[in-house]
């Protein structure tokens, strides 16, 4: 199973995974050129990808999904409500469908596509199993709800959002009705509710974790580091290798 961060953040998220015999991203918010170069950068063959998972139709989620399907004759698999509403984006390109709740097979893994809270028409994360095992996502939510964390457990990767230090954002230069939308039930998660969520997943078969989608302006990625490694120590359940997604670089790719 292998993991990498090819940008995480509000100007462009992309998830690369791979796990048995297939190779998705979760997400495709950055242009074309930049994807394949950032894959490039970190030996992953972009024209090997099998398939491009949507989330949501946020731009920073969905920029350069109907462009990399088209160039590398690979499926979209999104949501109908996404599929329906991002129709132009998405032309010429083959479309898997599929309901946000439902589980459905892709090559040899099964993936469950999960309802989030974000202020979006269809938000989902997505565990996929494979016969390596279980590697899940959750970023743009507002609050890790019960079925979040019923779905997230017993993965070997994660990649979870940790968005913003709630007193950066408070005291920080947003607009408030911009702050009360990020701390909403529809926004994001911050640095202290994404460890809560963590507190739960630990188990000793976590080996890599990102932290994703931090706050370029309401975060700091050493907090997050700091905070992680510090929970991690304390718990001492597991010692995943940790990587902090990036707006402007690639993560490491995490092989386990």
């Amino acid at each position: 199973m292998k993991i990498c961060s090819l940008a995480s953040g509000s100007k462009g998220n992309c998830l690369y995974l791979e796990t048995g015999d297939t190779r998705v991203l979760i997400d495709a918010g950055l242009s074309l050129r930049e994807t394949v170069l950032r894959m490039e950068g970190r030996a992953i063959d972009a024209s090997g990808v099998h398939g491009v998972l949507v989330t949501h139709e946020h731009i920073d989620h969905i920029r350069s999904a109907g462009s990399f399907a088209r160039k590398f004759k690979v499926p979209i698999l999104a949501s109908h409500l996404v599929q329906h509403k991002m129709e132009k984006q998405f032309k010429n390109c083959r479309v898997i469908p599929f309901e946000s709740g439902s589980e459905l097979n892709f090559r040899d893994i099964r993936i469950d596509p999960f309802p989030i809270t974000h202020d979006t028409c269809d938000p989902v994360g997505f565990v996929l199993e494979s016969r390596e095992g279980r590697c899940g996502s959750a970023t743009d939510l507002g609050i890790a709800t019960h079925l979040v964390r019923d779905k997230l457990r017993g993965c070997r990767a994660l990649n979870l959002e940790s968005n913003h230090d709630l007193d950066m954002l408070m005291n920080g230069p947003y607009p408030w009705e911009l702050k009360q939308r990020i701390k909403s039930r529809h926004g994001h998660l911050s640095n202290a509710e994404s460890l809560e969520l963590l507190f739960e997943l630990a188990h000793g078969g976590l080996e890599a974790l990102v932290m994703a989608h931090l706050s370029e302006v309401n975060n700091h990625p050493d907090h997050v580091t700091r905070a992680s490694r510090a929970f991690l120590s304390e718990q001492n359940v597991c010692s995943p290798a940790v990587a902090i997604g990036d707006q402007y670089r690639a993560s490491e790719v995490m092989e386990i």
